[in-house]
């Protein structure tokens, strides 16, 4: 495999650990997807906004790296840290699940404007959007050097997989994601994932 697949395979694997923890988000689209309401709407603004965001992260981190290299030390160690408490937090699900899974009851979105607006409001006004695709990933992709962007580009085709097949295949996966024992699986997948990730980036700084 040649170091840019690499590359993009870290980034595509980065993002989808990342994305697939339970929240809000994740909900409404599979709430969309099951009533087949403004699917394709909410679908481009969920993977569009990520894309944005991830551009964001992976320009200004990259920009700060390459502008003072001594930096790239204090983001490792930041960075690191964060991704080994978010592995521990997923780890932590996996041994004592709460009974927790996507819910797909609900009031319906009532239009496709309101389904608009619903959408952006989850996606731009959360808190944790930011610290994941801006400062993580950001953070992440620093350490690809020039490869960064193709790091950056594979993190952005796993969101919009991700949410294509939450939004399109509602049907057959919200039969699945409601299911507790589901998200023990793949927080226990998220788990290994970051805690790699984060000593790779610790032992790098």
């Amino acid at each position: 495999m040649t170091p840019a697949l690499t590359a993009a395979a870290a980034g595509f694997g980065t993002g989808l650990s990342l994305i697939v923890a339970i929240g809000a988000q994740n909900a409404f689209v599979l709430r969309q997807g099951v009533r087949r309401d403004a699917v394709l709407a909410v679908v481009g603004i969920c993977a569009l906004s990520d894309a944005l965001l991830i551009t964001l992260g992976v320009a200004g981190v990259g920009a700060l790296v390459v502008a003072w290299p001594s930096v790239l030390t204090v983001v490792g160690w930041a960075g690191g840290a964060f991704l080994l408490c978010y592995g521990v937090l997923a780890a932590r699900r996996v041994l004592k699940p709460g009974g927790g899974a996507l819910r797909t009851e609900g009031d319906a979105a009532g239009s496709r404007r309101r389904a608009v607006l619903t959408c952006l409001a989850m996606t731009w006004l959360n808190p944790h959007v930011y610290l994941d695709t801006v400062f993580l990933l950001g953070t992440v992709a620093a350490d690809r050097g020039p490869l960064r962007w193709t790091f950056g580009l594979g993190a952005a085709t796993a969101s919009l997989c991700w949410f294509a097949a939450l939004g399109f295949g509602a049907r057959l996966l919200g039969r699945f994601l409601t299911r507790p024992a589901a998200w023990r699986v793949l927080d226990g997948l998220v788990a290994v994932t970051m805690l790699a990730l984060g000593a790779m980036l610790v032992a790098g700084a």
